[in-house]
């Protein structure tokens, strides 16, 4: 071997000892950035996911003892394996990211059945007939063959000065100061198209229409997203609850139940949370912070230092609305009966709103669920628990005279005196245009999930919940 293949042999082997050398060396792993997330409901249990899925180090802390926040399945009250969907119920055709979630999952959404029958000021009427005009509506300035929209014909004119949303014109600027009430009589609508609205759409917003932003209602026309009885919606087979679960069970021992906030601290350089633990208090300390509670609990925290005020002007006033849910257990489901009104009813009477729970499910018993909303879930939500029962018991009675025959007893839901809601979902008040865009918007190193930022559904919230979470992984 001479000289050069000498140099040539043994610098091969050089190299390959140093490569081998600086391969074992591990250059120091960067530390997990630490995220804190606040409640187990959908919005918090998405931006967990995500977050975690990405490399993230996730604690949840949930004030209840079980996740799914307003999504709450109820099945110990009833017989038979029922169950009630006692908080947030519909999945809407077009609501993809709880659709996505649900078939990754393994979840199976059933079709929810449409409005089928309409008792209004003591007239009972089948849907098929009111479409058809054989059936009129017992209020006066109604369109026939149609039920939801009937404010529509009064809001046309507003509703084509709109030609981009982004670029309203001041005298649509000018709607977010006045109500629905004030907008509707402004522009000669009679009365009785204010009293239907309340028992339509206003129930579907639980608040009162003298509360509703004339400026949401006149845009919700113009986008074509108005509530209207063809609403292609259904449920989560088996119970909706199986969907927080699932993103639960994902996150295995991340969540920590029972542990309610009481301060949030944030710096430049990181976020500080205390809350309890058992009798006690402790604190976690995080470099982001997921506030995914709602803001009726959120005003009553300690926050140091304050928000912006803006934010805080909105933490402090959004509105939120007033919801009841009863699950009615009977014998039997004699609205299924061919002398029924129908298995969905539409209903001026305090119920609002009077369905078939348990389609899909087994046994000769049923549960009818009533949702009850504005002022008339304010006024049931003073009764007893008692006269509660007694009073839905009655109102059933007006649309299903057999209704006492069958009866075997209820639960109810309040969500107005839930502790971890005090209320039902938000809604746009009069003067609150932007008040969600602002709700969403981040605080230094305090980002926001929640339906209040993008809109009271199962899949606003999970969607807010993405948002913040992109949000977060953006700042790496």
């Amino acid at each position: 071997m001479n000289r050069r293949e000498f140099l040539r042999t043994t610098g091969t082997v050089a190299v390959g000892l140093a490569a081998g050398a600086c391969a074992s060396v591990q250059p120091p792993r960067k530390p997990r950035r630490r995220v804190l997330v606040l409640g187990a409901g959908l919005a918090g249990l998405a931006a967990a996911y995500e977050l975690d899925r990405a490399g993230f180090g996730v604690t949840v802390l949930e004030a209840r003892s079980r996740p799914g926040g307003r999504v709450l399945t109820y099945r110990d009250p009833f017989a038979d394996g029922l169950y009630a969907e006692m908080g947030a119920e519909y999945v809407d055709a077009d609501d993809e990211d709880t659709i996505r979630f649900c078939r990754a999952f393994g979840l199976k959404i059933m079709t929810a059945k449409l409005y089928d029958g309409v008792f209004l000021r003591g007239k009972r009427m089948a849907m098929r007939d009111l479409k058809s005009g054989a059936a009129t509506l017992p209020y006066e300035g109604t369109v026939t063959g149609r039920l939801f929209g009937q404010e529509a014909q009064y809001t046309k004119r507003l509703v084509e000065k709109i030609q981009n949303s982004d670029e309203l014109p001041p005298e649509i600027q000018k709607l977010d100061n006045k109500s629905v009430v004030e907008l509707l009589l402004e522009q000669g609508a009679p009365r009785d198209i204010v009293n239907l609205y309340t028992y339509l759409n206003a129930t579907e917003r639980t608040a009162r229409p003298e509360n509703l932003s004339a400026l949401s209602m006149v845009l919700g026309h113009a986008r074509s997203s108005a509530f209207s009885e063809q609403q292609d919606e259904g449920r989560i087979f088996g119970g909706n609850d199986q969907l927080p679960k699932a993103f639960a069970k994902e996150l295995a021992d991340k969540i920590l139940y029972n542990r309610p906030v009481r301060r949030i601290t944030h710096t430049l350089d990181g976020v500080e949370v205390r809350f309890e633990e058992g009798s006690s208090l402790r604190s976690i300390r995080a470099d982001r912070l997921v506030v995914a509670i709602p803001f009726g609990v959120l005003r009553a925290l300690e926050i140091t230092p304050a928000f912006s005020p803006e934010k805080m002007k909105v933490i402090d006033s959004l509105s939120y609305g007033h919801v009841m849910k009863i699950a009615m257990q009977y014998k039997t489901r004699f609205w299924d009966e061919p002398e029924s009104i129908g298995q969905r009813v539409l209903t001026d009477t305090k119920l609002r709103r009077v369905y078939h729970m348990s389609t899909n499910q087994p046994g000769p018993r049923g549960i009818l669920m009533s949702f009850t909303s504005g002022a008339d879930a304010e006024q049931l939500g003073a009764l007893s628990p008692e006269d509660r029962l007694h009073t839905a018991l009655a109102e059933s009675t007006k649309i299903w005279p057999v209704a006492p025959k069958h009866w075997e007893g209820a639960a109810i839901k309040y969500w107005n005196e839930d502790p971890w809601v005090r209320g039902s979902y938000s809604f746009v008040g009069v003067g609150q245009s932007g008040f969600r865009s602002i709700a969403s918007r981040a605080e230094g190193r305090v980002h926001f999930a929640g339906e209040h930022t993008s809109g009271g559904s199962m899949n606003g919230a999970i969607r807010s919940g993405l948002r913040a979470a992109r949000e977060i992984r953006g700042t790496s």
